[in-house]
């Protein structure tokens, strides 16, 4: 290893729906991480790991930072506790459209001490480069020992950026991980991740927070792979709307999730989807445990 080789936990943190996820598939330059205009998306806390000669960064997604109202947000927010207190810098994403002392409840909750890097998301929403810079000043007075940017995730506005300022805030070290790793999560759990938002993108309103993914079989075969998968939900209603007339929605969101699986493993799938009821499963902790949850 070089001596002058860097690497650390670059964790993302911030609001619902601020853009981490976009953010961590960017840096990562692949597409690991589930996202969706929806918020509460993210539900785990995610390691995307970028090796490149002279350093390894171990990003960090992490679920949007709520008030808990179930077991399950319990356990989110758990996540977030854990990023707080192995990160070397921290990412903080604010969409800059919202007001300032939103974004101030978030970072006086989080007590950081190491490096901040805070990315003002969204820019692409706002019209007037002018309004831009005044709010880009506006953070650097109330954060002055922070590094600010204003950014699109979306767009790839001012991306570039965000690299040099993790490198020059990275601590020297050794690496973490394998030079071929790109995350600390399994195949099952991707695939899980990927019917999950599959689910946000079919289903309206309700639906897509009441619902877990569990794969019960994974069974690789020369020609293609078996996977069998459980979806949780919490009512029988939502059973129903979940299967549509005549199972008409689950066969669409078997077709949805299998084109997206198959790009993932780079390899052809045989899905098969099962609802399953289980009452109030986000407030219960034997379920969270079953559903990874810990």
């Amino acid at each position: 290893m070089p001596e002058n080789f860097k690497a650390g936990f670059v964790n993302i943190f911030g609001a619902p729906n601020a853009g981490k996820s976009t953010l961590l598939n960017l840096l990562l330059g692949e597409r690991l991480v589930i996202t969706s205009p929806k918020v509460q998306t993210t539900r785990h806390r995610i390691l995307g790991i970028l090796t490149e000669p002279g350093c390894q960064v171990v990003f960090s997604d992490t679920p949007g930072i709520i008030e808990p109202k179930y077991k399950l947000h319990q356990k989110m927010m758990m996540q977030v506790k854990s990023a707080l207190e192995d990160a070397d810098v921290a990412i903080l994403m604010h969409d800059i459209t919202q007001p300032i002392d939103e974004f101030e409840k978030i970072s006086n909750s989080l007590k950081l001490k190491v490096p901040v890097i805070l990315l003002l998301n969204k820019t692409d929403m706002v019209k007037d480069k002018s309004t831009i810079e005044a709010e880009v000043n506006k953070y650097k007075e109330h954060y002055p020992g922070w590094q600010v940017l204003a950014i699109s995730a979306q767009k790839k506005v001012n991306t570039d950026k965000i690299m040099p300022l993790i490198l020059k805030a990275l601590p020297l070290g050794f690496a973490f991980y394998p030079d071929d790793s790109i995350s600390d999560r399994s195949e099952r759990f991707f695939v899980s991740e990927m019917i999950r938002e599959q689910i946000f993108a079919l289903y309206d309103e309700e639906i897509p927070y009441h619902t877990a993914v569990l794969i019960q079989a994974f069974e690789e075969k020369t020609t293609l792979d078996v996977i069998k998968a459980d979806i949780i939900v919490s009512r029988e209603t939502q059973k129903m709307i979940l299967l549509g007339k005549g199972g008409s929605m689950i066969k669409q969101l078997g077709i949805n999730s299998r084109k997206v699986i198959e790009e993932f493993l780079q390899k052809k799938v045989h899905l098969e989807l099962f609802v399953k009821v289980r009452p109030k499963w986000r407030d219960n902790d034997n379920y969270l445990r079953e559903y990874g949850y810990n």
